[in-house]
């Protein structure tokens, strides 16, 4: 990704941050995160990864409303970020906090598992 695409990317990020939390007003959004935005190179596109709190079924409904609202999210993004064209949104989950959330847990399982025979083994 060039220097100006990352650029636009984290000042995307900034931005999407501001509109969804403070301008849709869609009760199927819930608690919404951006945690990164990837725009390809000829800044046509932009991946925008988020995390939601809450079950699947929160997370669906979430998706479905930015889904809904991707015009006037897109909207409004070019009115704050001088472009000559906005690029197009695709929103994703971000699979990444869920992966990492599973590796800690499994190094707790590994980490209780290995000092209880040394416990025993002590007394």
């Amino acid at each position: 990704m060039s220097l100006r695409a990352n650029r636009v990317g984290e000042q995307m990020k900034k931005e999407l941050s501001d509109i969804i939390g403070r301008k849709i007003k869609d009760p199927r959004i819930g608690f919404v995160t951006v945690t990164d935005v990837q725009v390809t190179g000829d800044l046509q596109q932009a991946k925008v990864y988020i995390s939601v709190l809450g079950d699947d079924e929160q997370k669906e409904n979430t998706l479905k409303g930015l889904a809904k609202a991707k015009g006037f999210i897109r909207t409004e993004i070019g009115h704050r970020i001088r472009l000559r064209k906005t690029p197009e949104i695709i929103f994703e989950f971000d699979e990444s906090i869920d992966y990492g959330n599973r590796i800690e847990t499994l190094l707790h399982q590994i980490q209780s598992g290995d000092e209880q025979p040394e416990s025993k083994d002590e007394k």
